[in-house]
């Protein structure tokens, strides 16, 4: 629960594995996301990785552009953000979201219900999906309860005719991964504070911004990178020219941006001479 003073928010920490470590144990220990784990350790085992090997865990982070209010999911990221009203705090968790060609979509909306015990109604799509993937028919309903794929607690998103949800699991495997059916999956106790602090008509933004600036008052320069969502999002459309001018006239590492945009590792990278 960092206290915001900068951009620059968490502390970097390294982890050295141990016999029978696996990325997804370290990941929950830690509370980080999966991708977000294999993204800043890219040459590393996430099944098998090697005792004795120091992964960086991706706990520090710089606060995405978007304003301090009510909850802020940011796509590639991967991660939810939560800001209390009138306290100068973020609370951060790592996030589910849609796969491919179930994505979840960018929006400007608010909380409009908490639902405590939320009954899952698979759409007519999500049973047809089932059906001819993995030769499975879903119930028309499912009861709240251990079987439940919504977890305990739920908060309806104010989106056209769609229901998107902020939810919890009764899985253990995909937080921090693209692979729900649009909406944002969270692990049941993060979704549980969040539920708990949370007012209907709170604000709730959904952005997709792979990279993230920031000017740090003590002059160092930041960059976050993530992998985009999809090949249009970065590519020829993001080029050094437009991260020079975000940067004003400031002399920068070429070599180190150039490092960060070319690598996705998803840490806070200092690209200040």
């Amino acid at each position: 629960m960092p206290i915001l003073g900068s951009r620059l928010i968490g502390q970097p920490i390294q982890y050295t594995v141990k016999v029978g470590d696996y990325f997804h144990a370290i990941a929950e220990q830690y509370n980080v996301g999966m991708m977000a784990l294999m993204a800043s350790n890219p040459t590393v085992d996430p099944f098998l990785p090697r005792p004795g090997t120091v992964l960086d865990l991706p706990t520090s982070m710089l606060l995405p552009d978007a304003p301090y209010k009510g909850i802020v999911i940011n796509l590639p990221e991967l991660r939810l953000y939560y800001f209390p009203q009138d306290k100068n705090i973020v609370h951060v968790f790592p996030v589910g979201i849609g796969r491919e060609g179930r994505k979840t979509p960018q929006m400007n909306s608010f909380v409009k219900a908490k639902v405590k015990d939320p009954i899952w109604t698979p759409t007519p799509s999500t049973r047809a999906e089932y059906l001819e993937k993995f030769k499975t028919v879903l119930p028309r309903y499912v009861e709240a309860g251990e079987h439940n794929p919504l977890g305990r607690f739920a908060l309806q998103l104010a989106y056209g005719q769609s229901n998107y949800l902020i939810h919890g699991t009764n899985q253990s495997f995909g937080i921090g991964m693209r692979i729900s059916a649009g909406c944002i999956r969270m692990n049941p106790d993060d979704i549980e504070l969040l539920y708990a602090r949370v007012v209907v008509n709170e604000p709730v933004r959904i952005i997709n911004k792979p990279v993230k600036f920031a000017v740090e008052p003590n002059g160092q320069y930041l960059v976050e990178v993530h992998t985009p969502l999809s090949s249009e999002t970065l590519d020829e459309d993001f080029n050094m020219t437009e991260v020079l001018d975000r940067f004003e006239d400031h002399k920068l590492n070429e070599e180190a941006l150039n490092n960060a945009l070319l690598l996705h590792y998803g840490l806070p990278v200092n690209v200040s001479i």
